[in-house]
């Protein structure tokens, strides 16, 4: 059994669960005729003009776009971090736009995670208690996070590393805590801004690798935005924003793509 068929607790084992082919029907967000506008002084730049986007549960979509085209934007909108002025955003089949701040901080800490080209680790804090912390923060039992935390240091490839600050730790190995942090909670959807930007092509070829594994292996949908080849090379969907407007969306169908044969990351790379 995977750390995600386990219950946070024990009153979730008495929760109707809806069945895995009703949750694959329906697509993980849903963005429908958005726009957003930052103001500048006093000039509004608009970021994102009437964008509609269906992102499918279960694969690996990445934006594609110059800087300054509005993926960071609209990564933040789907993520429950911003609001857009117009239109609508549904993650996991709920109407965010409908959900007061207070709601909306308790649905993203449950349903998605983030990983960070920056890694955004607590320096103070191990490589287990960085992927801890999440459920702390969620009150989940001491017993669950003994269970669940091992499983993800083992999967990302650090079970011997859990003692260690990120201090201690390459950079590939920041980016393999992050990946688990983002997981720990179960999350429907994972969103990356760059999250290769700030490795060497070796060990961001690894970290994508490891990433790619890992959606498939938990059918975890994960939206990225990049300008990495081979982020993009390895999507299933790939959606292309020019001047805040979508110029294009391309999908693979049938089987995912190809994950490229796992490397070790942390191989010729100085901590």
């Amino acid at each position: 059994m995977s750390f995600l068929d386990e219950p946070d607790n024990e009153l979730e084992n008495t929760r109707p669960k809806a069945s895995s082919a009703s949750r694959d029907a329906e697509p993980v967000a849903e963005v429908t005729a958005v726009d957003k506008s930052y103001r500048m002084d006093e000039v509004e730049v608009p970021v994102l003009r009437q964008v509609n986007l269906l992102v499918r549960t279960g694969h690996f979509t990445v934006v594609l776009g110059s800087s300054g085209s509005g993926k960071t934007t609209l990564l933040n909108l789907i993520g429950c971090i911003d609001r857009p002025d117009q239109g609508k955003v549904r993650v996991a089949g709920c109407d965010v736009n409908s959900m007061n701040d207070n709601d909306l901080a308790d649905f993203r800490a449950k349903h998605i995670g983030f990983i960070f080209q920056n890694f955004n680790l607590l320096p103070v804090l191990s490589a287990y208690e960085n992927i801890e912390y999440p459920l702390l923060l969620a009150g989940i039992s001491k017993k669950v996070r003994g269970k669940r935390v091992p499983k993800l240091l083992d999967a990302v490839g650090l079970g011997d590393r859990a003692k260690n600050l990120p201090g201690q730790l390459s950079g590939g190995q920041r980016q393999r805590v992050a990946i688990a942090r983002a997981l720990v909670r179960k999350p429907r959807l994972v969103i990356a801004d760059e999250p290769t930007a700030n490795l060497d092509s070796h060990t961001g070829a690894a970290i994508l690798s490891l990433m790619r594994h890992m959606q498939q292996r938990y059918q975890i949908s994960f939206l990225f935005s990049s300008h990495d080849r081979t982020v993009i090379r390895a999507a299933d969907d790939t959606i292309h924003l020019k001047d805040g407007v979508i110029q294009s969306i391309k999908r693979r169908l049938g089987s995912s793509a190809p994950v490229a044969p796992a490397v070790d990351p942390d191989e010729g790379e100085s901590a």
